[in-house]
């Protein structure tokens, strides 16, 4: 018999789903109705496009009284103010900040900001009536997980629908959502700070089923493009020097692949000095400006978590989060034998959970069919359970199966014994094996 985790609070449509973007400088919220496909983009000021909320606070000395995004870079120089900025990296390093001649945990610093910059919702929906969120970061690690798990539950929200994501894995989501012909090849977004350039290029393995997808990340430092205070012809000799380096990067990656779209990303783009990259892009490619390819993939993420699309129940994403493998078993059901699946490859390793009970004769050891969707051969992983009730013809054992990194399956088992005459030994086994990376 198996027993499968269950999610309560199902959902309706007209449910509130709200894609949130963590970044260490802004962030941005996007939300869509389940049911719809749209995602909408929260803008900081009605009837704009300013969708980018700065991640900051700024406390006043000596009372009680925050002040977030666009308030606290208004009143950060003003006197008397105390400013809290980089939230999100202060949280990953974990020490306490010392402010106003008090100790403030991290985490509970970029709550708060959370909890603020939701209030920017209040017009669809308050904080607890939210239906489920997904929060996407740059880069989702456990650290991360456990930073974003604590402010979920210190936010209060009543949903148990929270996840959380990578930009990597937004990327994918919100291409799963666009036209076919945009990535009927491959597909690059090309995200720019102002200093540092990052480039997503994902492609689509069409002879596997499903179909894999991979995005390859590429991240370029020292690509700075000078503030709009500079001089007239500083500025634009940096331009020139930011377009000439950004186009030979752009020759390298396009070079023999087809790339059916490009999406610039971010604030580096803004003043539009990559005249001759996008020349050079725009002669067969589609191309957009934008910034909120993120916080709208965390909506669309959100949607394939809940009730998979056509396009993605087709493919599978296997990004550096996600389990590259399927896992089951070789069963005996109503005596025939049998593949029973456990864990399916495309899964976030941090939320792996499987549980499920059994029965086992003769030998005592359990063996897992690891099937790679990379392209390497089936393996088998074999865990013996030594000990145990020997006396009894059949032995139930519960089983309980999470993950403690991409790559490591870690595996619980429980002995339940069999009946009145052969009680549980209470015996437990715990063992690990790995798996493609």
């Amino acid at each position: 018999m198996f027993l499968e985790r269950k999610e309560e609070g199902k959902l309706h449509k007209g449910s509130v789903l709200v894609g949130y973007d963590l970044g260490e400088k802004y962030s941005q919220i996007s939300y869509c109705v389940y049911g719809q496909e749209e995602a909408t983009t929260i803008a900081t000021v009605v009837g704009t496009k300013q969708y980018n909320i700065p991640t900051m606070l700024c406390k006043r000395e000596g009372v009680n009284q925050w002040f977030y995004g666009k308030d606290a870079v208004k009143n950060m120089d003003e006197e008397g103010m105390l400013p809290v900025e980089g939230l999100l990296g202060l949280a990953r390093k974990g020490d306490e900040i010392e402010l106003d001649g008090e100790s403030y945990d991290p985490v509970a610093l970029l709550t708060l900001f959370l909890k603020r910059s939701m209030t920017l919702m209040n017009f669809i929906a308050t904080v607890e009536k939210i239906d489920a969120i997904m929060f996407t970061v740059d880069e989702l690690d456990d650290r991360m997980v456990e930073i974003l798990s604590q402010a979920s539950v210190n936010l209060g929200l009543k949903t148990p629908h929270i996840y959380f994501q990578s930009h990597t894995e937004s990327f994918y989501a919100f291409m799963l959502h666009q036209p076919p012909e945009l990535w009927n090849y491959q597909a690059m977004a090309c995200e720019h700070d102002g200093v540092r350039l990052k480039i997503y290029r994902m492609e689509c393995n069409k002879r596997t089923t499903p179909i894999v997808v991979l995005i390859e990340e590429q991240l370029y430092e020292t690509l700075v493009i000078p503030e709009e205070t500079e001089e007239e012809s500083v500025r634009e000799d940096a331009y020139r020097m930011a377009d000439e380096r950004f186009l030979g990067i752009l020759r390298k990656m396009c070079e023999g692949r087809i790339i059916s779209s490009v999406y610039l990303l971010g604030d580096g783009f803004r003043a539009e000095w990559d005249k001759q990259s996008i020349q050079f892009l725009c002669r067969n490619r589609r191309v957009f400006r934008g910034n909120n390819l993120f916080s709208r993939g965390a909506c669309y993420g959100l949607q394939e978590k809940l009730e998979p699309s056509e396009a993605g129940s087709k493919h599978v994403f296997l990004g550096k989060d996600k389990l590259k493998s399927n896992i089951g078993m070789n069963v005996l059901r109503q005596g025939r034998e049998s593949y029973y699946a456990l864990l399916d490859a495309g899964e976030n390793w941090y939320e792996v959970q499987k549980e499920c009970e059994f029965l086992l004769e003769g030998e005592r050891e359990l063996e897992f069919v690891v099937t790679p969707l990379t392209g390497k051969d089936i393996e088998t992983r074999v865990i013996p359970l030594s000990g145990g009730n020997k006396g009894a013809p059949y032995t139930r054992y519960r089983m309980e199966m999470a993950m403690s990194a991409p790559e490591t399956v870690q595996v619980k088992v429980t002995d339940m014994g069999f009946g009145e005459l052969f009680p549980a030994s209470g015996q437990v086994w715990e063992e690990s094996f790995t798996v493609a990376d």
